[in-house]
C-alpha cells in the first residue's frame, strides 16, 4: 500500500514538471531581491531628473545581466530639501527596510547626518550630488562619493587667475557646508599657484533676499577687486547674477567665474537667466559627448515623459550622468557580494522606555563587504571612467566655458599635467592658453582686474611733514584759507606718474606730523590701514617691505659720508715725492738698478768702458743707468742685444718721467683740497662725532658702527654745514651719513667747502608704499620707468635741485691720487722681459764659446760653490792688453766694431789651461 502511494506521488509530481515547463525551471530560480535606499527631494527637477536616471541604470544593467542571481530593489524616498526630512528618511530605510545601501542625492548639509547613520549601521551612502570637501570619506568610512570633489576643481580656477595675471580675487560663497568647504582650498590655491590674494571673503545667506543679495552686492562695487569667484547652488548663484546685472555689476571692467555646481545648470537656464550672465567664465568637468550619451538622452526624455508627465523632459545635466554610474556601481557590487545573514543586528533592549530610533537601529552585517565591493569597481560609465580612489571618483580634466548669448560655449580645458589648453585630445593636449572670451559688458579686451572704487572715495596718501631737506617734500600752509599745500621733488615724481597710468586715479595729500620721528611709523600707517598710500622720501628697506608693499625705486639709492675739505700741498717741502706712490719709487729703482746690471753683464767682456777694476765697474754701471733718466749717458754700447734692451728701457723712463712732471706741474700751479677724513678707519680710530638726519633709518646703522654717544642728529642743511665747520672739538661733527639723495641736495648748496667720500652702503632708494597686494603697485612701478627713462625725471631734478654744472666740480680741486706701480705696469713688464731674454740670449752665446774652459775650470774644483766662483771668475778675466790692442786698431775707443777678445789670447790661454789640466792628470 505504501508503495503505491509514493508511485502515486512521484507520477504527480513529474506531471506537474511536464504540464508547467520551463516556467517550473525559472520558479526553481528566482533571483534573490536585494534592497537599496533611495533619498532624494522628489519635488524638484534635479530630484525627479536623478530618479529617473537611478531607474533606468538599474534597468540597463540587469538587461544586460539577465543571468544575473541579485537584483536591486529601489526605495525611494523623499528628502523634503532639509535635514531633518533627509534624516528621517534614511532612518525609515535603516529601521524598516534594512537597505544594505543608499543612493542618495543630498546636498552637503543634508548629507552629513545621513552619513553618520551609514557610519553607525555600517551601510554604505553612495552620494552623486554632496560635493562639499568638508564632508570627507577620508573621515567617514561608509561614505563614498560617486561625484567631484569641489576641492578639485580649484588649480583650474587658479589658473586661470594666473594666466589673466589677475592679483587679487573675491570669493562669493554661500553660508552653509557647501559654500565655506571649499574656500580654504580655494585661498591656497590662488595663493600658491596664482600669486593671488584674497582680499574679501563675501558670505551670503542661504536663504538670502533680493534686498540682502543687493547690500552685499553694494559692499563689492565699493571696493577695488573686480574678480569674483561665486561658489553657491544653482538656484542662489543665478539671483545673484540677476541682481548684478540690475545693479550694472555685469559691465565691462567686472570679471565673474563660476564653479561648476551653477556651471552643470548653465544649460537649463531660460533666456532671462543667460541674458543676465553674459561673460561669465565657468569651469566644469569634461565629459567626452559619445553615442553612448547620446543615446541615453534620446531614452531619458521618453522615460522622464513617463514618469512626471507634466515636466517638461530636457537633456540630463552631470548630475543625471553620476546618478546612473552610481546605481550601476551598487548593482555591480550586490551581485559580486555574497549577502548572507542579511537581516541587521540589532542591539539587545536596554529596558529603557526612553529609547529612540536610533537607538534600535541594527548593523548591516554585509556593509562592510558591499562598501569594498563599490570601491573596488572599475568601469565605464556614463560620465567616463569609474573609478573611486580612496572613497571618491577620481577627478577627470575641466573645462571652461564662456556665458555667449543663450549658450556656454567652450573656451579652453584644464588638466593636472599639461595645465590650461584650447584643446584637448585623448593623447596630448592642445595649444597653451584659452580661445577668446567675451567678457561682461561685451567687452573684447581683458579686464586688469580692479579699479578705482566707483563710490567717490579718494585714496588718502600721508606725506611726511619735513622741517629740512624740504626740497623732496614741503607742507605749507595758507594764512588766508588755513588750507595745506603739499609741493616737492617726490610730490611731482607721483603726479606725474599718476599722470602717465591709462586711467583716473583720484587722491589727496594728508600730512602726517609724527615722521619726523621715525619714517617706520609714517610706513605703519599704510599697514594699519590708517592711509592708502605713502607719497616722499620714504627708503625701501627689506624690514618695512614685510608690512607693506613698494613701487620700483625713483631715486638712486645708497648711504655715503661727507666731510669738510681743506687746501694742501701749498707748504709741503716734500711736495716732489707725491707724484708717485712709494711702490712707483722703489719699483722704479729696481728696473734701474736691473737694466745697469743687464747692461754691465753683457758689455763687459767686450767693451773697455764697462771693464777695470770694481769699483770703476760699478761707478760706470749707476753712471750709465741714471743717466738714462735724463738721457745723459756717454759709454758706446757695442752689442746689439744691450742697444735693443736699451733703447725699451729708453721708451719706458720717456712716459714715467713725462707722467710724473705732468702730475708734479699739477700739485704745484692748482690749489689742492683734500678731504678732513679720509675713509671710516680714521674715524673710528679717532672717536669723533658723527652726525646724521632726524627721523632716517641711518641712525640704526650707525649704532652698529660707532658708540651712540658720539652720535647726533641734525634737520636741515644749514645744521650740516655749521657742524661739520665746527668739527668734533668745538661740539660739532667731523662726518655726516646721509643717503645720496640728501647729500647731492647739500651739495648743491655747499659745493665748496664739503666732499662726500668713503664707500657707498647699498640701499634700494626712495619708493612710494602702498598696502599689501595692492593692484596700483604694478602699474605705478611701470609708470616709474617710464619717465625714468625719459626726459621728464630730469626736468623735475633741475627744477628742485638745481643745475649741477652751476656748481664748480670738486673732482678738478680734489688731491688726484699719485700715481701707482699697477699704472705703469705693462710698461715695467715689456721692458723686464726685453732686458731679461737678452742676458739669457749672451750667456747662451757665452756658454757656448767658452764651454771647453768652463769644463777644465769646473773639473777642477769640488763643491759647487768653488765651482760658481771659478765660472765668475773666467768671465770676469779679460785681458785688458789684448782690448787695449783692440782698441788702437779700430782707432777709438768703444768701438761699435768692438765685441770679443781677439781670438789669437784667447787661443793661447785655452792652450796653457789644457796643458795644465793634462799635467794634472
Amino acid at each position: 500500500m505504501e508503495f503505491l502511494i509514493l508511485r502515486f506521488f512521484s507520477f504527480f509530481f513529474f506531471f506537474l514538471l511536464w504540464f508547467a515547463g520551463d516556467d517550473a525551471v525559472v520558479w526553481a530560480a528566482q533571483p534573490r531581491a536585494v534592497d537599496v535606499g533611495v533619498i532624494l527631494n522628489s519635488g524638484t527637477m534635479v530630484g525627479k531628473r536623478s530618479q529617473t536616471s537611478i531607474s533606468m541604470a538599474v534597468d540597463d544593467f540587469y538587461a544586460g545581466h539577465s543571468n544575473y542571481t541579485t537584483r536591486v530593489a529601489l526605495h525611494v524616498r523623499d528628502s523634503g530639501g532639509g535635514v531633518v526630512a533627509a534624516a528621517s528618511a534614511a532612518v525609515e530605510l535603516l529601521k524598516n527596510v534594512e537597505v544594505k545601501s543608499i543612493i542618495s542625492s543630498l546636498t552637503s548639509g543634508e548629507a552629513e547626518f545621513v552619513v553618520q547613520l551609514a557610519n553607525k549601521t555600517q551601510v554604505p551612502v553612495v552620494c552623486f550630488s554632496a560635493t562639499s570637501p568638508a564632508l570627507s570619506p577620508a573621515h567617514n568610512r561608509f561614505f563614498l562619493r560617486a561625484t567631484i570633489s569641489d576641492s578639485a576643481q580649484v588649480p583650474a580656477i587658479a589658473a586661470l587667475v594666473r594666466h589673466f595675471g589677475w592679483r587679487q580675487v573675491v570669493p562669493v560663497y554661500e553660508d552653509s557646508n557647501y559654500g565655506a568647504g571649499v574656500l580654504p582650498y580655494l585661498v591656497d590655491a590662488l595663493r600658491d599657484g596664482a600669486d593671488a590674494r584674497v582680499p574679501y571673503r563675501s558670505i551670503v545667506g542661504s536663504a538670502a533676499s533680493d534686498t540682502e543679495l543687493d547690500r552685499e552686492l553694494y559692499k563689492l562695487m565699493t571696493m577695488e577687486t573686480r574678480v569674483f569667484v561665486v561658489h553657491m547652488v544653482s538656484d542662489l548663484g543665478v539671483r545673484l547674477f540677476r541682481r548684478a546685472n540690475e545693479l550694472g555689476m555685469m559691465a565691462a571692467g567686472y570679471v565673474w567665474i563660476a564653479t561648476y555646481g551653477i556651471t552643470n545648470a548653465i544649460d537649463l537656464l531660460g533666456v532671462d537667466d543667460t541674458e543676465a550672465m553674459q561673460g561669465v567664465i565657468g569651469v566644469r568637468p569634461y565629459i567626452r559627448t559619445s553615442e553612448k550619451i547620446s543615446d541615453f538622452s534620446a531614452r531619458f526624455k521618453r522615460r522622464f515623459r513617463i514618469d512626471h508627465p507634466a515636466d517638461e523632459p530636457t537633456d540630463p545635466t552631470f548630475y543625471q550622468l553620476w546618478a546612473y554610474d552610481a546605481a550601476w556601481a551598487v548593482s555591480m557590487a550586490v551581485e559580486k557580494t555574497e549577502l548572507i545573514n542579511s537581516a541587521f543586528r540589532r542591539p539587545e533592549s536596554s529596558g529603557n522606555s526612553y529609547s529612540t530610533d536610533l537607538d534600535r537601529l541594527g548593523v548591516s552585517p554585509s556593509g562592510l563587504a558591499l562598501r569594498d565591493a563599490i570601491s573596488a569597481g572599475r568601469f565605464q560609465g556614463l560620465a567616463g571612467e569609474f573609478r573611486l580612489l580612496n572613497g571618491e571618483l577620481i577627478s577627470p580634466a575641466f573645462e571652461f566655458v564662456n556665458v555667449n548669448g543663450s549658450t556656454a560655449g567652450s573656451i579652453g580645458y584644464w588638466t593636472p599635467t599639461n595645465g590650461l589648453s584650447k584643446q584637448l585630445t585623448s593623447k596630448t593636449s592642445g595649444p597653451a592658453g584659452l580661445m577668446p572670451v567675451l567678457w561682461p559688458g561685451y567687452a573684447g579686451a581683458v579686464p586688469r582686474g580692479w579699479e578705482i572704487p566707483t563710490n567717490g572715495k579718494k585714496l588718502r596718501i600721508a606725506v611726511p611733514v619735513k622741517h629740512g631737506f624740504d626740497q623732496f617734500v614741503k607742507v605749507e600752509t595758507d594764512p588766508t584759507t588755513n588750507r595745506r599745500h603739499v609741493t616737492g621733488y617726490c610730490i611731482d615724481v607721483f603726479e606725474a606718474v599718476v599722470h602717465e597710468l591709462p586711467y583716473a586715479v583720484s587722491f589727496e595729500y594728508i600730512p602726517f606730523e609724527d615722521s619726523s620721528q621715525s619714517y617706520d611709523l609714517l610706513v605703519d600707517q599704510v599697514f594699519l590701514r590708517n592711509f592708502d598710500a605713502v607719497v616722499g622720501d620714504t627708503t625701501i628697506l627689506a624690514r618695512r617691505s614685510e608690512h607693506v608693499e613698494f613701487t620700483m625705486p625713483f631715486t638712486e639709492s645708497g648711504v655715503s659720508m661727507i666731510v669738510p675739505i681743506r687746501g694742501s700741498n701749498d707748504k709741503n717741502i716734500w711736495i716732489f715725492l707725491l707724484p708717485l706712490t712709494t711702490e712707483l719709487w722703489l719699483g722704479s729703482l729696481c728696473f734701474f738698478i736691473f737694466t745697469g746690471f743687464v747692461v754691465w753683464a753683457i758689455e763687459h767682456r767686450g767693451n773697455t768702458e764697462f771693464a777695470g777694476d770694481l769699483p770703476n765697474q760699478l761707478g760706470t754701471t749707476f753712471y750709465f743707468a741714471f743717466s738714462t733718466l735724463v738721457f745723459s749717458h756717454k759709454e758706446n754700447l757695442t752689442s746689439n742685444l744691450t742697444r735693443f734692451a736699451v733703447i725699451i728701457w729708453f721708451f719706458v723712463v720717456l712716459i714715467l718721467s713725462s707722467s710724473y712732471t705732468a702730475s708734479l706741474t699739477s700739485m704745484l700751479t692748482v690749489q689742492q683740497l683734500q678731504p678732513t677724513v679720509a675713509d671710516m678707519s680714521q674715524l673710528n680710530k679717532t672717536k669723533v662725532n658723527i652726525g646724521y638726519q632726524d627721523g632716517s633709518f641711518v641712525q640704526g646703522m650707525l649704532q652698529e658702527m660707532f658708540h651712540v654717544q658720539k652720535l647726533k642728529n641734525y634737520s636741515t642743511p644749514g645744521q650740516y654745514a655749521e657742524a661739520l665747520l665746527k668739527g668734533s672739538a668745538n661740539g660739532g661733527v667731523d662726518a655726516i651719513f646721509d643717503e645720496i639723495p640728501y647729500l647731492k641736495v647739500f651739495l648743491s648748496e655747499h659745493c665748496t667747502d664739503f666732499t662726500m667720500v668713503g664707500p657707498t652702503y647699498k640701499t634700494d632708494g626712495f619708493g612710494f608704499v602702498f598696502p599689501l597686494g595692492s593692484s596700483l603697485v604694478p602699474d605705478i612701478s611701470r609708470a616709474i620707468l617710464s619717465i625714468t627713462e625719459g626726459e621728464k625725471m630730469g626736468q623735475i631734478e633741475k627744477a628742485w635741485f638745481g643745475d649741477p654744472s652751476n656748481c664748480p666740480s670738486q673732482s678738478n680741486n680734489l688731491n688726484s691720487p699719485s700715481l701707482t706701480f699697477q699704472s705703469f705696469g705693462g710698461l715695467f713688464l715689456i721692458t723686464g722681459t726685453v732686458s731679461a731674454l737678452a742676458l739669457l740670449l749672451f750667456l747662451a752665446k757665452f756658454i757656448y764659446q767658452e764651454w771647453d774652459e768652463l769644463r777644465a775650470a769646473t773639473r777642477r774644483q769640488s763643491s759647487m760653490w768653488k765651482k760658481m766662483v771659478a765660472v765668475a771668475k773666467l768671465y770676469h778675466n779679460v785681458d785688458q792688453q789684448s782690448l787695449a790692442s783692440k782698441r788702437e786698431d779700430n782707432g777709438s775707443v768703444g768701438s761699435p766694431y768692438l765685441s770679443t777678445p781677439s781670438d789669437t789670447s784667447f787661443g793661447d790661454r785655452r792652450s796653457d789651461d789644457m796643458a795644465e789640466t793634462l799635467q794634472a792628470r
